[in-house]
């Protein structure tokens, strides 16, 4: 499929980046990690790779995951699957600040990120050559941050202060829009509650039809159930995958 909006979805992710990366979001955030700042050759190589593609369905996650994002800076960025199913690599570098019981090994990080171990595992199963995916699929994070508080718990958007959160999600908007409109999606998928009002929310003035799928987290115990056979479902319903049980690609 031709990709001509590469340049443009890497300008968007580069205002992004810039318009989030020095940020203060109340006292029971202490950490703030920008992967687009530390981790920017692989996620540049990402888009460059795989974005910019017209016409697919825009999948769209809430924030990275210290074990995922936050070590590749690719959205559900589980090491291995970054790694060996999308072929990417690149420069990691660190965050200003981090977490002793947090830190920054890229490509290094002996931990999987459960979520993007799901998320891509199905990807892989249903599209053994990634670039099969990717004429169907783009997959993004609404906001490019990730939130610690000082005992490095991962705190998701939704626990922040609203006054506090409002700039950072205004930047974050914004570039959901532009990302739509280059794109211009066959359909935008929120993966889980958050993602999906937000877009809701966003995309009201947009002609796109908007659904939603489980989020693919172990904090989830429907996820934890069958996230891949739940997801494929709801999928199904919104036509954008094949029935649930089919061993065909979505």
């Amino acid at each position: 499929m031709p990709r001509p909006r590469t340049d443009e979805l890497v300008a968007v992710a580069r205002t992004l980046r810039d318009e989030t990366k020095v940020r203060s979001f109340g006292p029971n955030v202490a950490y703030v990690y920008a992967p687009l700042v530390y981790a920017w050759d692989v996620h540049e190589a990402y888009l460059r790779r795989y974005g910019g593609r017209q016409g697919v369905a825009l999948l769209v996650g809430m924030n990275p995951g210290p074990f995922g994002m936050a070590q590749t800076g690719v959205p559900f960025g589980e090491v291995a699957a970054v790694r060996h199913y999308l072929g990417l690599s690149g420069t990691i570098g660190r965050p200003a600040r981090e977490h002793p019981k947090r830190p920054v090994l890229g490509f290094e990080c002996p931990r999987s990120e459960v979520s993007g171990r799901r998320l891509w595992g199905l990807a892989a199963a249903c599209f053994p050559d990634p670039d099969d995916l990717f004429d169907r699929y783009f997959v993004a994070n609404y906001c490019p941050l990730l939130f610690l508080d000082e005992g490095g718990r991962n705190l998701t958007p939704d626990k922040l202060p609203k006054a506090a959160a409002e700039p950072c999600f205004e930047a974050c908007d914004e570039a959901i829009r532009r990302t739509v409109d280059l794109l211009a999606p066959r359909a935008v998928v929120g993966v889980g509650a958050f993602a999906t009002r937000r877009l809701r929310r966003i995309l009201a003035d947009r002609p796109v039809p908007i659904h939603t799928v489980l989020h693919p987290s172990p904090a989830s115990p429907r996820a934890n159930r069958g996230w891949a056979a739940a997801a494929r479902a709801e999928l199904a319903r919104c036509g954008l995958c094949g029935r649930a049980g089919e061993t065909a690609a979505c």
